[in-house]
Formats: C-alpha cells, structure tokens, sequence
C-alpha cells in the first residue's frame, strides 16, 4: 500500500507543479516525503506542541505518525506582483520586505499565496480522485520547515493514508 502512496504522492506534485500561477511566474516548491522522514516529522510535531504547550501539533503529529507519506508543498522568495493592491497589508509592492517570523516568513504578497492555494487544491483534488485520504494542514509545514525538510518561506503539509476511515476528520484534541 506505502508504494501505492508513494505514488499518489508523485502524482500530486505534478498536479502541484502544473496548477497556473499569477503572472506566468513559478516560486511553487513540491516535496514527496516517504519513508522514516514522515515519523520523524510526526514526533517533532509532538515535542514542538509538548513544549509550547499547542495541543494542535500533538494531535496533527499524530496524524502525521499514522500516514505513509507526507506532501509538503511551499513558496520560497516569491516576487511581488507590482500591482500596488494593498492586500498584503502595504501600501505598495515595494514595501513587502518579507522577514522571519514565528513559523513562517511574511508577509507576502497575496497573489503568491494564491498561487500557493491554487497548488495545493491542484493536488488534494488528485489524491481525492485516487480515494486516498487526506488533509492540508498548516502545523505539518511549520514543523516541516523548522526541521530542515523545507527552506519554503510558507509551506503546507499534506498527509496521506489509506485505512478503513479517514483518520484526519473526526479527530480527539
């Protein structure tokens, strides 16, 4: 079943890599996580939430430990669009100088972002079409990037399993 999966998981990265983005210009980044690195991802989700006491990273973690392959899809150094809109909070492109923050480098600009979105709705909507189970998750990113999988700026997590039921919905904690 892993292999199955790991091949959803490929698949879904093309769905990712060919989804449109704004401007014709690609800062979309993909990686297919198999193997060990998927549970050591889960049991650093865990520690992180045990130390910052966030019951959602124990709980995603979890999850995480329980899937067969991990998707983490993210932006790295997206240019702005110069379009002076203002939706990143700015008043102009020029402003967005994008820094550090807690789990992620912001701001960014808004249409990179959706450019972001539109990728990983690309590649839920593959897996969803092979009935393999499941879930974007923003913690499984966070984790992902502070342990070194990912030098994204932003980044999503996606973790896939195929069992009896979803084990990413009705979920304790």
């Amino acid at each position: 079943m892993r292999e199955v999966l790991e091949q959803v998981g490929e698949l879904m990265a093309i769905a990712a890599r060919t989804a449109p983005k704004s401007g014709g210009s690609d800062f979309v980044h993909v990686h297919v996580i198999k193997g060990n690195d998927v549970q050591k991802i889960g049991e650093g989700m865990i520690r992180y939430g045990e130390e910052k006491n966030i019951p959602g990273f124990i709980r995603d973690g979890k999850n995480v430990i329980a899937s067969d392959v991990l998707v983490l899809i993210g932006i790295k150094d997206a240019a702005v669009m110069n379009l002076n809109c203002g939706a990143c909070g700015l008043d102009t492109c020029q402003e967005l100088q994008p820094i550090e923050k807690n789990e992620f480098k912001g701001p960014q600009c808004m249409f990179r972002l959706l450019d972001l979105g539109i990728a990983l709705g690309s590649a839920v909507k593959t897996a969803s079409l092979l009935n393999v189970d499941n879930r974007i998750m923003y913690r499984v990113g966070a984790l992902a990037r502070k342990m070194g999988y990912t030098q994204d700026d932003v980044v999503m997590g996606i973790p896939l399993s195929a069992q009896g039921k979803n084990i990413y919905f009705d979920r304790k904690g």
